[in-house]
C-alpha cells in the first residue's frame, strides 16, 4: 500500500484563489500534479476578505475538484496569510537569567512569545521573528547552549489588521478545517532566496494585482515588511478609465504590449486599443510604484549600498520590461524568484511563475510537516476478504429483497436441491421468460441467462 503523504494548501489572492496538493513520497520526493484556481471578482480586496460568501463558494468548489481528481476527502489545509494591512513592527525584550544554568530552547521560545502578548491597538500579532541576539551584550546568532546573566532579543511582529484573520476564519469554517495559517512573505523568502541573498542583502517584492509585499532582509535576518495597496490591478484600471475600455481588454493590452515600458513604443491596434496610448498610462503607473518599493528601503533603517539585489516575483513581474526599469530606478541587480528547488512540477499547464506563493507553502509544509499525517484520506476499494471478490454495485438488477441478482451482493450459498423438483417448485408460479429484443444489452442479457439457470432444475448425476 502506498505511504505517501499528501499536503494541501491554498492561497487566498485579490484576483483568484489558487489551491493545489502535494504528494510527498517517503523517499522525501515531492510533486505537484493537482491544481486548481477559481477567479475572484471584489470578493478579496488589496488581499482582505469582503464578500465572505462568494470567497467560500470557490474555495469549497477547488476542494471538491482538487478531491475529484485524487478521488479521496480533503480534511485540513495550509492556507497562506497576506493583505495590505500586514507588516513589521519593532521590539526587543530583555530578561535576567541564571548564569549557572545554559540557555535553552524551551527558555528562548517562552521569552519570544512573552513579545507577542503584548497588544497593539487594533491589530493583531500573527507572529514574532527574531532578528538578533545578544548574551550579556555580546551578539550572537544562536544562543542556545550559552551562558549568562542577560540576555536581549531584538524582534519583528508580524502583525495584521483584526479583520484580515476575523475574515479569513469566516471563510474557512464554512470550507474546511485549517491546519496552519502561514504568512505568505516569510515562507516564499525562506523557500526561494538563497541563504547568501539574505546574508549580504536583498529585498524580496512581491508584485500581486491589488498589494505590493516588500521583505527586506540583512545579515541572514528579516529587517523589514510592509504591504502597499498598488499592484498590476491599478495599471490596468488606469488603461480602463483612460482609454474608455472594458477591464478584461484592459488587461489583455498590457499583457501583449511588447516593452510597454519603453520610450518609443509602436502605434499598433490592439482590440481597438492603441498600443502607444496604452503605453502611457503603464509606464506612468509602473513609475509610481517602483518609486514607493524604492521609498521602503530608507523606511527600513538600510540605505541600497546595504543590499546586494531584489528578487522579483507575483503576477506583475510578468509585464514585459519591468525587471530593466527596476535596475534602472533603484540601481540594483534585480531576478525573477522561481519555485523552490525542493518540488517537481512536471505539468507545464501549472508550472507557472504566478503560483509561487503556493508552491513555497506546499514546499515549506512539505518540510515540517510530521510524517505520518496527511492532510487527505484517499478512498480505498479494498477486498472483503482474502477470498472475496467484489464487483461494483451498478444498482437493482433484479429481486434485490434477498440480494440474489444485486451486483456488488453476495449470495448465500444454497443447500443441495434434489433432481426432482419438490411440489413446492412445481406449484409455485414461475416468473415470466424475459423477452429477447435485439439490441440487448449484455448486462440484460447476463440477467436473463441467470434467471433462466435458476428455473431449471439440476441434471441426474
Amino acid at each position: 500500500m502506498s505511504k505517501s503523504q499528501y499536503i494541501a494548501a491554498l492561497e487566498i489572492g485579490s484576483s483568484k484563489i489558487v489551491g493545489a496538493i502535494a504528494e510527498k513520497t517517503t523517499a522525501g520526493y515531492v510533486q505537484i500534479n493537482h491544481l486548481e484556481v477559481e477567479k475572484l471578482i471584489n470578493s478579496v480586496r488589496h488581499g482582505c476578505v469582503q464578500n465572505v460568501e462568494n470567497t467560500k463558494g470557490c474555495i469549497n468548489t477547488i476542494i471538491k475538484k482538487l478531491e475529484n481528481r485524487i478521488d479521496g476527502t480533503i480534511d485540513e489545509v495550509f492556507v497562506g496569510f497576506s493583505g495590505r494591512s500586514l507588516h513589521s513592527e519593532p521590539t526587543e525584550v530583555n530578561h535576567n537569567l541564571d548564569a549557572t544554568v545554559p540557555i535553552t530552547d524551551e527558555v528562548l521560545d517562552r521569552i519570544i512569545s512573552e513579545a507577542g502578548r503584548d497588544p497593539i491597538k487594533n491589530y493583531e500579532t500573527i507572529k514574532v521573528v527574531p532578528r538578533t541576539y545578544y548574551v550579556d551584550k555580546n551578539e550572537t546568532t544562536n544562543p542556545s547552549g550559552q551562558f549568562g546573566s542577560n540576555i536581549n532579543i531584538k524582534l519583528n511582529l508580524i502583525v495584521a489588521k483584526t479583520n484580515l484573520k476575523l475574515n479569513l476564519d469566516r471563510v474557512m469554517s464554512g470550507a474546511t478545517r485549517v491546519r496552519e495559517y502561514l504568512v505568505t512573505p516569510l515562507v516564499v523568502a525562506d523557500e526561494i532566496l538563497e541563504p547568501s541573498e539574505k546574508s549580504l542583502g536583498c529585498m524580496l517584492v512581491d508584485l500581486g494585482a491589488e498589494t505590493t509585499t516588500v521583505s527586506i532582509y540583512k545579515d541572514g535576518s528579516l529587517v523589514y515588511l510592509t504591504t502597499l495597496p498598488l499592484g498590476g490591478r491599478n495599471i490596468t484600471r488606469d488603461i480602463t478609465v483612460g482609454l474608455n475600455v472594458l477591464e478584461d481588454t484592459a488587461e489583455r493590452v498590457k499583457k501583449n504590449i511588447s516593452n510597454p515600458l519603453e520610450k518609443n513604443v509602436d502605434h499598433i491596434s490592439i482590440e481597438g486599443v492603441n498600443s502607444a496610448d496604452a503605453a502611457n498610462y503603464i509606464a506612468a503607473r509602473t513609475g509610481e510604484i517602483i518609486a514607493n518599493i524604492k521609498q521602503q528601503i530608507s523606511y527600513a533603517g538600510v540605505k541600497i549600498v546595504d543590499l546586494h539585489n531584489i528578487v522579483l516575483i507575483g503576477g506583475g513581474a510578468q509585464l514585459q520590461g519591468i525587471v530593466r526599469r527596476i535596475e534602472d530606478e533603484i540601481k540594483l541587480k534585480v531576478r525573477t524568484g522561481s519555485y523552490p528547488k525542493s518540488l517537481n512540477i512536471l505539468d507545464h499547464n501549472i508550472n507557472r511563475a504566478e503560483y509561487i506563493q503556493l508552491f513555497a507553502l506546499l514546499s515549506h509544509a512539505a518540510a515540517n510537516m510530521p510524517g505520518n499525517q496527511s492532510c487527505v484520506r484517499l478512498n480505498t476499494y479494498g477486498n472483503t476478504g482474502e477470498d472475496d471478490y467484489v464487483t461494483p454495485d451498478y444498482g437493482n438488477r433484479g429481486n434485490d429483497d434477498n440480494g440474489d441478482y444485486g451486483y456488488g451482493r453476495f449470495r448465500e450459498e444454497e443447500p443441495a436441491r434434489s433432481s426432482k423438483p419438490s411440489r413446492a417448485t412445481e406449484t409455485r408460479e414461475r416468473p415470466a421468460e424475459p423477452k429477447r429484443r435485439k439490441g440487448m444489452t449484455w448486462i440484460e442479457k447476463a440477467r436473463s441467462k441467470m434467471e433462466q439457470l435458476m428455473r431449471e432444475p439440476e441434471d441426474d448425476e
